[in-house]
């Protein structure tokens, strides 16, 4: 699909999670639509041409883009991918929207009667990446004045913030975590006029997607529940971001907005 926004033209998008799923193709999308992108993600070289494909994509729509290969939960990282984009936007211009799309986290059950199950490390590093990294990048970007007022936050939730699938409670307890930050955020926020919420997607098949077991047996329940007996895209999910960048959103706060087909009402 393609658009093109003159409110858009020109705004800088900071996304974190950039180089697949979610974040790649709202990436693409937000570029589309008239943003300059700066990608934050972490790939070793044999997905790096995924990256670069979404670079390219970018490039090619007539926009910037400026990609960090680093652990976006690392503080030391965030402050040099900060100090990075404070360069390249200058003293004039500043981030209009930030998009947190990380996903990465361990996926083990709490009680193991086999094998061992999930750890302290494990559990913190889980709601650390998925969740609190998201007050961290903003606290950081205001407090640098990189913020522009009258901006975007949103972040990328599931149905698993309050529903249950075996070996996903770290990553469930994450996504609870994320929406209760969103809430906290837009509460927070609403004197800067910045308005923040998630996007809760349908079942997606992505690569974070992929690495949960029995994966499979979600793609299949997910497709016969889905009124439009598909699962959702990560395209359906970035051209609704671009709707929600627009300036008529503004006055939508604090909210876990579906963008699933109608996936999350049928029981």
């Amino acid at each position: 699909m393609t658009y093109y926004f003159k409110e858009l033209e020109g705004k800088w998008a900071l996304i974190l999670g950039a180089s697949s799923g979610f974040g790649a193709a709202c990436a693409q999308s937000l570029a589309k639509a008239g943003m300059h992108i700066c990608g934050v993600h972490l790939d070793r070289k044999a997905t790096m041409e995924n990256v670069e494909k979404v670079i390219s994509h970018v490039k090619e729509s007539g926009r910037e883009a400026v990609f960090f290969n680093v652990n976006a939960s690392d503080p030391q990282k965030r402050t040099e991918v900060l100090d990075g984009l404070s360069q390249k936007l200058g003293p004039s211009k500043k981030v209009y929207l930030l998009f947190h799309s990380l996903a990465f986290g361990t996926l083990k059950p709490f009680f193991a009667d086999q094998g061992e199950g999930i750890n302290s490390s494990q559990m913190e590093m889980t709601l650390d990446v998925m969740a609190h990294s998201l007050v961290y990048w903003t606290q950081d970007l205001l407090s640098r004045k990189l913020f522009e007022e009258g901006g975007r936050i949103y972040a990328m939730t599931s149905a698993g913030g309050e529903k249950v699938w075996p070996t996903y409670g770290a990553v469930s307890a994450a996504k609870a975590a994320l929406e209760s930050h969103i809430r906290q955020t837009s509460l927070e926020l609403a004197p800067r006029k910045i308005s923040v919420n998630a996007i809760r997607a349908g079942v997606t098949d992505t690569p974070a997607l992929r690495k949960i077991p029995g994966y499979e047996k979600m793609i299949e329940m997910a497709t016969a529940k889905n009124p439009h007996r598909r699962l959702t895209t990560p395209e359906d999910v970035a051209n609704a971001l671009v709707a929600l960048a627009l300036p008529g959103t503004s006055w939508m706060t604090g909210n876990v907005l579906g963008v699933d087909g109608g996936e999350n009402i049928v029981d």
